[in-house]
């Protein structure tokens, strides 16, 4: 058995102290790959180094986050294109997209940054990485002004309704991210899963974020996406090993690799 952690930032600093230690159990665990998504311009070193020294572990993507989008962002997107075009082992643009949670004050340029990247994507054949809280709308609309058959991606950390999840894979592209919340308590998102075709689905941790049950509180590592497998059989009334099989295939697919 197999499994594939489509979204994790182990380059994070919260990972100095014991680095090698949490790909050890991630190695026990079975997970095969681990895909990295950038975030800034800060970010691209320590990711790079990660993956130079695991290169049968971790494959990188290239992307600015939303919550790196400021006023200077116009400045901060030619660097981020030079290095997406200067090492041609990035897999996808990402991490992209808009988060209204925190802040609303960069809307329109997160859009602007969300539309700009999209179309890196589409004229390098690459998929999109797609970060979206509190902004499906805003995210949708521009998805589905850009759709063609050079759009596909992931909708990372995928924690809407099973109306939003279903028009996002009604685009045709896109496989939705299942992330540590599905181990919550009282999340609805078990229900929504539950009607959702396994074969759009891809899981993740978005480790050190989002740590699943039993280990919520706590920081999340790649090893803990063997939780959000089990708990996804589980609602599905499935084997684990078909969930790894079939999960890790879509996340090959997606990725081309």
């Amino acid at each position: 058995m197999k499994l594939i952690d489509t979204h994790a930032h182990l380059y994070a600093q919260q990972f100095d102290p014991d680095l090698i230690e949490v790909i050890q159990r991630a190695k026990e665990n079975k997970i095969s790959k681990i895909f990295l998504p950038n975030i800034d311009l800060d970010s691209i070193g320590p990711l790079n180094q990660l993956v130079k020294n695991h290169k049968d572990l971790f494959i990188p993507m290239m992307g600015l986050h939303p919550c790196s989008v400021g006023s200077n962002y116009r400045e901060v997107l030619p660097e981020i294109e030079q290095e997406l075009d200067r090492n041609n082992h990035y897999v996808a643009v990402g991490e992209i997209g808009i988060d209204l949670y925190w802040d609303k004050t960069f809307l329109q340029e997160q859009q602007d940054a969300f539309e700009i990247q999209i179309r890196w994507a589409k004229s390098r054949n690459l998929p999109i990485v797609i970060h979206c809280r509190d902004s499906f709308d805003e995210i949708y609309e521009i998805l589905k002004a850009e759709n063609d058959e050079n759009l596909n991606g992931i909708l990372h950390c995928f924690g809407g309704s099973l109306s939003e999840g279903e028009k996002i894979i009604d685009l045709g592209g896109f496989y939705l991210g299942i992330g540590g919340v599905i181990t919550f308590k009282n999340t609805g998102l078990k229900n929504v899963v539950k009607e959702l075709p396994l074969s759009k689905l891809v899981i993740e941790t978005d480790a050190p974020y989002l740590t699943p049950a039993p280990h919520r509180g706590k920081r999340n590592e790649s090893s803990y996406v063997k939780y959000i497998a089990q708990e996804i059989a589980q609602v599905k009334e499935i084997t684990l090993e078909e969930v790894a099989q079939i999960t890790t295939a879509n996340a090959l697919s997606v990725f081309k690799q």
